[in-house]
């Protein structure tokens, strides 16, 4: 009876101490974890000053922290968790207004453009030759068109065109 309990009492241990045992060769999965509001630099440089405060939220977003007690200072604040190698990556960024509501001056690890990036307009524009195709490769036909898929056949079958 006795040698029942105890070999009961070392079962019991060894399966508590498998669930906490991991071998090295298993990693578990860790997922990456993004918080706050992702501002890249060509939306820092649209800022100029005397925007008013709806300019600022429609280029730069909602931000994330909006103090009562401080309503000329609006922070966006950004933070990157990656799970893999699990660095952390964080950026804060503040936007100061004047009394009548005006952007006034920004700080933070995103940089405002200077004032020559403010006089000149970026060129968004592409030139597209359409002149440098040459006879042959604008005399071939085009592919094919690729059938459908199951999920677009279905849905056509529907009635949902696209």
């Amino acid at each position: 009876m006795r040698t029942s309990r105890l070999l009961l009492a070392a079962a019991f241990c060894t399966l508590a101490t498998a669930c906490s045992y991991k071998p090295s060769f298993i990693n578990e999965y860790k997922i990456d974890v993004q918080q706050g509001n992702v501002l890249t630099q060509e939306m820092v440089s649209q800022l100029k000053p005397g925007q008013t405060r709806d300019q600022v939220r429609f280029v730069l977003g909602t931000p994330m922290l909006t103090d009562i007690f401080h309503q000329w200072r609006w922070d966006y604040l950004y933070r990157y968790h990656n799970g893999k190698t699990d660095q952390l990556e964080s950026r804060r960024f503040s936007v100061f207004f004047d009394k009548d509501g005006r952007l006034e001056r920004v700080e933070g690890d995103v940089a405002a453009a200077s004032n020559e990036e403010l006089l000149i307009p970026p060129n968004r524009a592409r030139l597209v030759e359409l002149g440098s195709l040459s006879g042959e490769e604008a005399d071939k036909p085009l592919p094919p068109r690729e059938a459908p898929g199951y999920f677009r056949q279905l849905m056509n079958m529907f009635g949902f065109q696209k």
